[in-house]
């Protein structure tokens, strides 16, 4: 069970990439049918259980560091070992800058041996050196580094890679700080008069700080000039110093009544590392759009309109009815007069 545990946790840890050397429209073939491994953090025996590389360094310090390259194969490999920038892809995921872009950061502070030959389903444990620049500025500085394949089909050379992050943070003033920008809000109205609607919002966050952060805040919606809002919980996915994000969130039971002033504001935490002493700045932004509830009005237009008919057709049957009573006295007054002048004529023989 405890072997079984183990290839889980490589297979967890590993980060499968394939990377075009030649034009990006071209397909890339699979390096081999047979060809399995996994790269993890190490100690000088073997996988010592760790996803990734976590280190905090003072500038100038220089730390070894292990990994281990795991061959499942039937067959021996040669494995390149390269490191390189870390950053994270529009989904979220961390990747490490491809083999013919150059690093300029974290990825140039780890030194590795080039090559590896692991036997079939044989682990190597390979020694890396890790060396912050005296100049680094404070925060965090990551990178990648892998075991690699290539491959060529055809015209083109397929790179495939396996690794882990590498999380280098310089000591020095830890800075936690998002800014919000990019606000946008659309109303989504029910034609349900008795129903609210919706504010659909989306709005970019960007990591202004020198560290990993993630972060949580709020979405608000408030109308009637601020006397009735709604709001609703905003997170921020983990974003790298400078990365920035676009997300979307969703205020309900908003009756759109003249000026919707729509805010979002969120709090960063370090994601990472000890936390403590971190200077935290918070970012929020705010877009107003004016709504008018269109259901709402035509309700009580309609309702208008059903007083007012009531009304004048009420006022119609009052003056009938006042016709009708005045006609019925005049007749009555016609006949009481006609029978007095009839009761009191004289009588002939």
């Amino acid at each position: 069970m405890t072997r079984i545990a183990s290839r889980l946790l490589t297979v967890l840890a590993a980060v499968l990439v394939a990377v075009p050397l030649a034009p990006a429209g071209a397909p890339a073939q699979p390096t081999s049918p047979t060809l399995t491994w996994a790269v993890q953090p190490a100690d000088e025996k073997g996988p010592d259980g760790r996803r990734w590389v976590e280190v905090t360094l003072d500038p100038g310090q220089v730390v070894t560091e292990h990994l281990a390259v795991r061959n499942f194969s039937d067959g021996a490999v040669v494995f390149a070992l390269k490191a390189a920038d870390g950053y994270l892809t529009d989904k979220g995921r961390f990747n490490m800058l491809p083999s013919n872009r150059e690093s300029v950061d974290g990825g140039t502070w780890i030194d590795v041996q080039r090559t590896v030959t692991v036997g079939p389903k044989q682990t190597k444990v390979v020694p890396f050196t890790i060396t912050v620049p005296r100049d680094a500025t404070p925060g965090d500085h990551p990178a990648g580094i892998a075991a690699t394949v290539t491959s060529s089909g055809g015209t083109v050379a397929v790179e495939s890679r396996v690794g882990f992050r590498v999380m280098m943070r310089a000591t020095g003033t830890v800075t936690a700080a998002l800014a919000i920008g990019d606000v946008a809000a659309r109303y989504e109205r029910s034609w349900n008069p008795f129903s609210a609607g919706t504010v659909h919002v989306t709005y970019t966050a960007t990591n202004d700080g020198n560290v990993a952060v993630t972060g949580s805040g709020r979405v608000t919606a408030a109308e009637l000039f601020g006397l009735a809002e709604s709001n609703t919980p905003a997170a921020v996915e983990e974003l790298l110093p400078g990365g920035s994000r676009r997300t979307e969130a969703r205020v309900a039971g908003v009756w759109g009544l003249g000026p919707l002033r729509t805010t979002v504001e969120a709090t960063p935490s370090v994601h990472t590392g000890d936390p403590t002493g971190a200077v935290i700045r918070r970012g929020s932004a705010t877009v107003t759009v004016w709504v008018l509830p269109w259901p709402q009005l035509a309700l009580l237009v309609i309702l208008a309109v059903l007083v007012l008919a009531y009304r004048t057709i009420a006022r119609r049957r009052r003056r009938r009815l006042a016709r009708l009573l005045a006609q019925a006295r005049d007749e009555g007054r016609a006949e009481a007069r006609g029978a007095a002048l009839a009761g009191g004529s004289p009588k002939t023989s």
